[in-house]
């Protein structure tokens, strides 16, 4: 398969779809996994990389994470528990600070400036923890700006990418912020820090004005410890017709469900103020990440339509946001973003090797040393995991609005 040759367009439908992410993302025809391992202590202890408190999916995916560094040789970070910060320890899904400053936490450089500009021009009260972001492999805050940052910079292109994963939202999209909230702490909205991964602000297929609010998980469960409920949210809630089959059930503010329900009512508030005709609310997580879907199919139960209702709610993919990119025109850098965070058989291969018995050394028969001997270093196994290359997208910066 020529990796360098752009894929047809493909018809916005599941099969298709799922057809181009095996064409794209399955070159060598594994399949897809069927779960991520559970990795034993003495591997995760080998990488730098156990950490006790990982559920399943988060201990694959920080193994995943570590290997993906040392593929390409970046020093490895540091990690400091606010509980013992004297005792800082070396955590092999982190990369040195020298080496976040210079952008390695970022797929492509090309990246880099659309982060740089995002921080330049963060909004008030912005949730950027900028060493995290720049130095966490595992965090989905890079996840954002690896798979949307080719996006900002060619709007076209992200047309394209939304027509593929999400048809009937957006048929043109004219910017694209991250980390954004019209207002944290403004009561015209949710009078919290309730944000958005992602937004993509355009026009739908009958002109009206148009957002697709985006939420990203990577390892995280979704299932992050619940705030008090507020006051502002159950009043969105009660006053959006058809939006919640109850908007006084106590499970929308539980852990599960509380951070996608303020999302909700910030999206509600933000068409009550004016600031948009229709709106989306999209959630994404890799597929394997159970605990993260669970979340999102136990909130879908509390929408009245969460299809056609006044807000649409759409769950998808990591893996099927990764094939979108490739159809829309990026089919190495969707690659690449595979490769990285959701390719689970290379940590098969790495416990595969890891489970080979060590060969006794072969004797080799005593030669007298001369001046032009050469001595024979080690041989190393060749990891399953051994970077590919791959040809960077292609983006144009996008023209101010």
């Amino acid at each position: 398969m020529d990796i360098t040759a752009p894929l047809p367009l493909a018809a916005d439908d599941p099969e298709t779809l799922a057809a181009t992410a095996r064409a794209v993302l399955d070159p060598s025809g594994l399949g897809p996994i069927d779960r991520v391992p559970l990795i034993p202590e003495t591997a995760r202890r080998r990488h730098r990389v156990f950490v006790p408190a990982d559920h399943r999916f988060k201990a694959a995916a920080r193994f995943l994470q570590a290997l993906w560094r040392e593929d390409r040789g970046l020093a490895i970070g540091t990690h400091i528990d606010r509980r013992e910060p004297h005792r800082p320890r070396r955590l092999g899904s982190r990369i040195s600070t020298a080496a976040g400053a210079l952008g390695a936490n970022f797929i492509h450089p090309d990246i880099v400036p659309v982060v740089t500009r995002a921080l330049a021009y963060r909004e008030p009260g912005a949730a950027y923890d900028v060493d995290r972001l720049r130095t966490n492999l595992l965090s989905s805050q890079p996840l954002a700006f690896n798979l949307f940052g080719p996006l900002a910079r060619d709007l076209a292109l992200a047309t394209r990418f939304v027509a593929k994963l999400f048809p009937g939202t957006l048929t043109r999209v004219h910017d694209i912020l991250f980390e954004h909230s019209p207002g944290r702490s403004d009561h015209r909205f949710t009078a919290d820090r309730t944000a958005y991964d992602v937004v993509l602000r355009g026009r739908d297929a009958t002109g009206a004005r148009a957002l697709l609010c985006i939420e990203i998980k990577y390892s995280e469960a979704g299932h992050e410890p619940a705030p008090p409920p507020h006051p502002r949210h159950a009043e969105i809630a009660r006053t959006t017709p058809g939006l919640f089959v109850d908007p006084d059930d106590p499970t929308l503010t539980g852990p599960a469900c509380q951070q996608l329900y303020r999302q909700h009512c910030l999206a509600s508030a933000m068409l009550t103020a004016g600031l948009a005709d229709t709106a989306t609310l999209a959630f994404i997580a890799p597929t394997h990440n159970q605990l993260a879907h669970a979340a999102a199919t136990a909130y879908t139960r509390q929408l009245t339509d969460p299809q056609a209702g006044p807000i649409p709610f759409v769950p998808t993919t990591l893996e099927h946001a990764f094939a979108a990119l490739a159809t829309a025109g990026l089919p190495d850098h969707a690659r690449a973003l595979h490769r990285r965070y959701t390719d689970f058989w290379l940590v098969d291969g790495e416990l595969d090797l890891a489970a080979m018995p060590a060969r006794p050394p072969t004797p080799v028969p005593a030669v007298t040393p001369t001046t032009t001997d050469i001595p024979a270093g080690p041989t190393l196994p060749v990891r399953r995991s051994q970077p590919h290359v791959t040809r960077p997208f292609v983006g144009k910066p996008a023209r101010a609005a």
